[in-house]
C-alpha cells in the first residue's frame, strides 16, 4: 500500500537556506513542503494551521530562536523535528540541548557550496527517517531549569569509593537517546549504590556537551570519560564519541580505538561484554531507544553472567530498534516505558528485581 507523502515545514531565517531546503525536499516524490517560516514565532503559527509531519528547524533566528520554538513544539504539538546547526563548539552544545529537548536528529549546515549537494541528500534521508519515528511530550525547558536548581543543591554529597557490593549500570542508546537519558537522569536517585556508564551513539565533539548538559540537570556527577578513571558510586561516565569504553582491573575505565562494532564506536556491546566479564551479576544493562541492534549481544552476555537486563518499551521509544533486538533475543528481564525505568534500575540495584 502506497504511503502518503511526508509533509514538511521548513524554518530558517535565511531566504537562501529556505529556498535550498525547499527545492531539494520538493524534488522527492514522497515529500511535500507544506510551508516555510522565517522564525520560531511564525513556525508555531504554521504548525497549528498546517499540521506538518516533520519540521526542519534552524537554531539561530530573530524574534524566537530555534531552541525556544522546539521547547514549545515538543510541549504543545509533539512531532519529529530535525535541527539545522553550525559546526562549532557552540553549535554542538546547542544541538545537544535540542536533542535533550526532543529533536530526533540534526544536520550540520554546509560550510560551502561544494558540500551543499551531499548535505541536502543527507537531509532528505533524515526527514524520511524522522517521519517514521515516534515522539511524545518532553520535559519543558522551564521544568529542566527547575531540575537544574534542585540538582545544584543536591550535588553536595561526596562521591563514594566504589565498593564490593555496589553495582555497575550500563546505559546504551542511539536515536532519541539524549532525550531519554535526560528523563532518566533527572529521576534516578543519586544515592543509589552504583556507578553508571553511558554509551550514546553521537558524532565526534558531541558527547562532552551531552555529559555537561545532563550534569547540569541531574544530581549525579556526570562527565565525559577520559580513560583511567576509577569508578565511583554517584558518578556517571559518558563514553567519548570515537572510542570504545571498557572496564579493567582495579575498577578502572579504559578507552580504545579498536574497530567499530555494528558500524559504531563507542558500541554498547563492547562495554556490556566487558562489564559482564569483570562484574558478572553486579551488572545492570539498560537499553534505551535507538536504531540498529547494538546492545543485544552485550545484554545476552550480562544475562548469562547473572546480571539484569532492562529495556525501554516500544510505547516510549523514538525508534524501537535496539530494545526490540534485546527482546527478540529473549534476554530482557524488564520491558518498561521510560518513566518506569528509574524505578526498575533501583529495584535491580537493590537486588529486588528477581
Amino acid at each position: 500500500m502506497q504511503q502518503d507523502p511526508v509533509r514538511v515545514l521548513v524554518v530558517d531565517d535565511s531566504a537562501f537556506v529556505r529556498l535550498t531546503v525547499e527545492r531539494h525536499l520538493a524534488a522527492e516524490a514522497d515529500i511535500i513542503v507544506v510551508g516555510s517560516a522565517r522564525d520560531g514565532r511564525e513556525a508555531l503559527e504554521l504548525i497549528q494551521r498546517l499540521d506538518p509531519d516533520v519540521v526542519t528547524l534552524d537554531v539561530h533566528m530573530p524574534h524566537m530562536d530555534g531552541l525556544t520554538a522546539l521547547g514549545e513544539i515538543m510541549a504543545r504539538w509533539p512531532r519529529p523535528v530535525v535541527m539545522l546547526s553550525s559546526l562549532t563548539v557552540e553549535g554542538a552544545s546547542e544541538t545537544v540541548q535540542a536533542l535533550t529537548l526532543g529533536a530526533v536528529d540534526f544536520l550540520p549546515k554546509p560550510t560551502s557550496r561544494a558540500n551543499l549537494s551531499s548535505a541536502m541528500e543527507d537531509l532528505v534521508r533524515k526527514v524520511r527517517r524522522a517521519a517514521r519515528t515516534r515522539v511524545e511530550r518532553t520535559i519543558a525547558r522551564r521544568d529542566l531549569n527547575h531540575h537544574a536548581i534542585r540538582a545544584a543543591s543536591e550535588k553536595v554529597f561526596a562521591l563514594r569509593t566504589f565498593g564490593r557490593d555496589d553495582r555497575i549500570v550500563v546505559v546504551g542508546a542511539s536515536t532519541g537517546g539524549p532525550r531519554a537519558l535526560t528523563h532518566l537522569m533527572v529521576s534516578l536517585p543519586p544515592t543509589l549504590p552504583a556507578s553508571l556508564i553511558v554509551v550514546q551513539h553521537m558524532p565526534l565533539g558531541f558527547t562532552r556537551p551531552l555529559a555537561e548538559r545532563i550534569d547540569g540537570v541531574s544530581a549525579w556527577h556526570v562527565t565525559e570519560a577520559r580513560g583511567g578513571e576509577v569508578l565511583q558510586a554517584g558518578q556517571a561516565l559518558v563514553a567519548p564519541a570515537g572510542t570504545h569504553l571498557t572496564l579493567e582491573d582495579d575498577h578502572r575505565v579504559a578507552l580504545s580505538t579498536a574497530p567499530p562494532k555494528h558500524g559504531v564506536r563507542p558500541a554498547v556491546d563492547v562495554t556490556l561484554e566487558s562489564a559482564a566479564v569483570r562484574y558478572g551479576r553486579r551488572v545492570v544493562a539498560v537499553v534505551l531507544t535507538g536504531m540498529g541492534r547494538d546492545g543485544a549481544e552485550g545484554a545476552q552476555a550480562v544475562r548469562e553472567a547473572g546480571g539484569r537486563v532492562i529495556v525501554e518499551d516500544e510505547a516510549t521509544c523514538v525508534v524501537w530498534g535496539m530494545p526490540r533486538c534485546v527482546v527478540e533475543a529473549g534476554v530482557a528481564d524488564d520491558v518498561v516505558p521510560l518513566p518506569e525505568i528509574p524505578a526498575a534500575i533501583s529495584r535491580a540495584v537493590d537486588g529486588r528485581g528477581r
